[in-house]
């Protein structure tokens, strides 16, 4: 009940106190109703302070309501005056968390009852994320400064910081990517229409899915793959895992990651592309990324800015992340045992690009051999694989590279 008394306001209580029970020891009348008056005042002030009714009005304007990490956003604080006199003397505080700055404030002298005030700040945010905005607080007291009230004006907004999007230049060749042609389509070229998607035969895949003639063809167990992939369809797969990343805030190598796989989702959607994003674990963030309206780009910024980092330990997919589709997987570091997973499960004919970071350089500690194995063996694997050697390693640069690889390989193919 007393939590709204100042520390004056405390003090001279714990003096009234003191004085009544000298009071009452010295059997002084008179110190007695020093006592009373003392302990009184710091009482009233209480009351009267946290009855009054607060005649204040304000409403919050954030423009624009997502920006990119590093962006600027401007804050409105519409401030007027609801009661029937003018407030004056306010003093008011916008609560901001610690990656929009410091909390800002403003000192008013009077808040007329028409036409109000309006208060601008800017913040700019350091890291990705969903920041909350507020609440707008401002404080009543007494004038002797022995009560104080805090009082919520506005509640929270929203500002959502999106990775940053680096425009990237060209496509990938072949297999489809910017040409609109499906990449799978090519591996029924030569048959019949009746030949089936085939793969070969996993543990725990269903034994009416075998196909028998295929099979019998390369004298191994071939099972149908029901699901056929999209008409130029693209899967990214963004690797979130905690254990696998390096560095701190907004310098971790899992926020040049998705970054990556931002840009790389919306440049391909720019370039027609049906685009799907996945995680490590194969759970969707977003599908049919693109669209005339922007709304479907939104939602994948949307997803990547609320992303956190996941305790998984490795990669651990139960099937291939790319359902058949072409797969551009953005992965941290990446162990021996999983890329044995990924290439078992990818099937061979169908376009696959790594990029991996050399994540230890996010420490200072150099690439590393880790980062070169990987490498190797998925280009063992017939994977297209580009290494990004540190923070300062452009997205831009390691595109650019990337089509450099597929375009001679796609020559070096039409050579042989």
């Amino acid at each position: 009940m007393l939590s709204g008394l100042t520390i004056r306001g405390r003090c001279l209580l714990a003096a009234g106190v003191a004085a009544g029970i000298c009071a009452l020891v010295l059997d002084e009348r008179d110190l007695l109703r020093v006592s009373a008056f003392v302990i009184a005042l710091p009482l009233l002030a209480l009351a009267l302070s946290g009855q009054v009714r607060f005649g204040v009005a304000a409403r919050r304007v954030i423009d624009p309501p997502r920006v990119e990490v590093g962006s600027r956003a401007d804050v409105q604080l519409h401030i007027s005056g609801s009661g029937r006199l003018p407030a004056d003397g306010l003093v008011l505080e916008d609560g901001t968390p610690h990656a929009l700055g410091g909390r800002p404030r403003f000192r008013l002298p009077i808040v007329p009852r028409h036409g109000g005030q309006v208060l601008t700040y800017s913040v700019i945010p350091a890291l990705r994320g969903i920041h909350h905005i507020g609440p707008l607080r401002t404080w009543i007291g007494d004038p002797f400064g022995l009560a104080l009230f805090d009082r919520e004006l506005a509640g929270r907004s929203r500002l959502v910081a999106t990775p940053q999007v680096v425009q990237l230049a060209g496509l990938p060749a072949g297999s489809g990517l910017g040409t609109g042609e499906d990449g799978t389509a090519r591996l029924r070229a030569g048959h019949g229409e009746d030949d089936a998607m085939v793969r070969q035969y996993r543990q725990g895949d269903d034994i009416r899915r075998v196909h028998w003639k295929s099979t019998a063809r390369r004298d191994e167990l071939m099972v149908r793959v029901e699901e056929r992939p999209w008409h130029g369809g693209v899967t990214v797969l963004l690797d979130r895992r905690s254990a696998a990343h390096r560095g701190n805030g907004a310098g971790n190598s899992v926020e040049w990651a998705i970054s990556a796989v931002a840009s790389i989702c919306l440049h391909l959607a720019q370039h027609g592309q049906q685009v799907r994003l996945v995680t490590e674990d194969g759970h969707p963030l977003t599908r049919n990324i693109g669209g005339d309206d922007g709304g479907r780009d939104e939602a994948l910024l949307d997803s990547l800015a609320a992303v956190r980092p996941s305790p998984q330990r490795d990669l651990e997919c139960s099937r291939d992340p790319g359902d058949g589709h072409e797969l551009i997987a953005v992965l941290g570091e990446t162990t021996t045992a999983a890329v044995a997973e990924l290439t078992k499960l990818r099937p061979q004919e169908t376009r696959s690009i790594a990029v991996l970071l050399a994540v230890r350089s996010w420490n200072g500690d150099g690439a590393g051999n880790d980062v070169d194995d990987a490498a190797r063996r998925l280009r063992a694997a017939g994977w297209t694989v580009v290494v990004a050697d540190g923070p300062r390693t452009p997205i831009s640069e390691v595109w650019r590279e990337l089509c450099g690889q597929t375009k001679a390989g796609d020559t070096a193919g039409m050579m042989q």
